[in-house]
């Protein structure tokens, strides 16, 4: 018996991405074989192949469509917003949305993106993080314009520091999720947490706390 309801309406592409989707966030990326992803899309090994290069072009895939629709409203909410603040804060907020709604996608993110492969020392990122992290930069260095953020603070590790707080908290959302467990915290303890690092980052460091380093 199929795992997945796919129709003739799915093209092998998307039947090939559905099915890779649910068995690396089931199983893990390492753990499923291309045999396995061909079979439950109904196509061939060297269809996969051909479209995707491979399981890891695949992954790159998976991932990159979960991101687009994140990003798309990301870049609405870096528009539409009257400062930096407000738009860093909902983009945070949307990125963890995005998570709780799609908990494969947030796996996938969260735990397999980043992991070093057999045979490859690189860690790499794929093109959907990467422009996340591209419109957050932006968002940063607007805010060093508009004074929701500081100038004292290096860019690049706001950036960092931000992404690592809202996925920290998204993963351990994920990880209850995946259990059936309840999380430890819920949405607006969520929001506080954001709002207060994003306060931090608005803080001028003094000469006084330059020394004490």
């Amino acid at each position: 018996m199929a795992l997945f309801n796919l129709d003739d309406t799915h093209t092998s592409r998307s039947r090939l991405m559905i099915c890779a989707k649910v068995l690396f966030a089931r199983q893990g990326f390492e753990n499923v074989s291309t045999a396995v992803i061909a079979r439950e899309a109904v196509t061939s090994e060297s269809q996969l192949v051909k479209i995707f290069g491979g399981k890891a072009g695949l992954l790159e895939a998976v991932l990159n469509d979960g991101w687009r629709p994140i990003n798309d409203r990301v870049q609405r909410l870096a528009q539409d917003s009257t400062n930096a603040r407000e738009a860093t804060l909902g983009a945070l907020t949307e990125l963890i949305d995005a998570f709780e709604s799609d908990p494969e996608f947030a796996f996938l993110a969260l735990f397999e993106a980043r992991r070093v492969r057999s045979g490859d020392p690189a860690v790499g990122e794929s093109e959907g993080a990467i422009a996340f992290n591209d419109v957050l930069l932006r968002m940063i260095r607007r805010g060093q314009k508009d004074g929701s953020f500081s100038n004292d603070f290096n860019e690049n590790a706001v950036a960092s520091a931000l992404l690592g707080v809202a996925e920290g908290l998204a993963r351990e959302r994920a990880v209850a999720q995946r259990g059936g467990k309840r999380s430890a915290f819920g949405e607006r303890e969520v929001r506080r947490v954001l709002d207060q690092v994003l306060e931090t980052f608005n803080r001028k460091v003094t000469e006084k706390q330059l020394a004490s380093e």
